[in-house]
């Protein structure tokens, strides 16, 4: 190319120059599967669709663990009920804290004395965060790794996609137009990046109403189907809106969730 800055680390172009910018684990690591959990835009319940596939997957017997690459804005602790920092091998290597039901989990509020203390860094620093969350943490023989990305598709969606193994990703979306639109953002970087879209959830999909079980749109009719096949994506789940969600997740709880509606999908990640 012939506008090439040659620093593939800020390119999203799959040129025949680009460099191989893979991390390595730390050699007690070994992670089968990664994937990502991405949304165009924020307030669609991200953070919550990746605690719900993991615990989908850890309840089906594989050894999983969540990655929160959301560092501004971390918020899977709190889901877990998690306080307790993340510990330190020889100095060197960060050990990840375990849920209650055994899910690994990694993120900037295990390590910040208060958890409401503001992450306040460049995009540079963030992304370097996120790659030592891969490389500097001990994972113990995880079948599959959940990255919860900050919303966008920007520095850390970058860096992800470039800097780990990423098998492919979920996008999570809601019924409106506008968040139907963003989502094509989603889908074309992950093809620029050679990244397969394994699904989409559409969050906040109706209403049931608990009198009459009659099902509401509240934000509009679904658009999921008619994305779906707009892009090509094979797998899709609904979610309603669930005030138990609310519940279980702010009293840190979220592993005793009921429900299959991400069964189905998870089954075919």
């Amino acid at each position: 190319m012939s506008d090439c800055s040659h620093d593939c680390s800020n390119c999203s172009s799959n040129c025949s120059e680009r460099q191989d910018l893979k991390e390595k684990t730390n050699e007690l690591s070994n992670i089968k599967k990664i994937i990502g959990v991405v949304s165009g835009k924020g307030g669609v319940g991200k953070s919550l669709i990746t605690s719900l596939l993991a615990v989908e997957s850890q309840r089906k017997g594989n050894k999983t663990a969540i990655l929160d690459a959301d560092i501004t804005g971390p918020s899977i602790p709190k889901m877990f009920g998690i306080k307790e920092k993340a510990g330190s091998m020889d100095g060197k290597l960060i050990m990840p804290v375990c849920s209650k039901t055994g899910i690994e989990i990694m993120s900037i509020n295990l390590l910040l004395d208060n958890e409401e203390d503001p992450v306040v860094w460049r995009g540079p620093v963030i992304a370097g965060a996120v790659k030592q969350f891969y490389t500097d943490v001990v994972w113990n023989d995880v079948d599959y790794m959940f990255v919860d990305m900050p919303p966008g598709t920007g520095d850390v969606p970058l860096t992800v996609f470039q800097s780990l193994p990423v098998d492919g990703i979920i996008i999570v979306t809601s019924p409106q137009d506008l968040v139907s639109m963003i989502v094509g953002k989603a889908v074309k970087m992950a093809k620029l990046m050679n990244i397969p879209v394994l699904g989409i959830v559409e969050n906040y999909s109706y209403f049931t109403c608990p009198d009459c079980k009659k099902h509401y749109n509240i934000f509009g009719e679904s658009k999921i189907e008619k994305t779906a096949e707009k892009y090509g994506i094979k797998n899709i789940a609904k979610l309603p809106i669930d005030p138990e969600f609310a519940k279980i997740a702010d009293k840190g709880l979220i592993e005793l969730f009921e429900g299959d509606y991400l069964s189905e999908l998870s089954d075919k990640l």
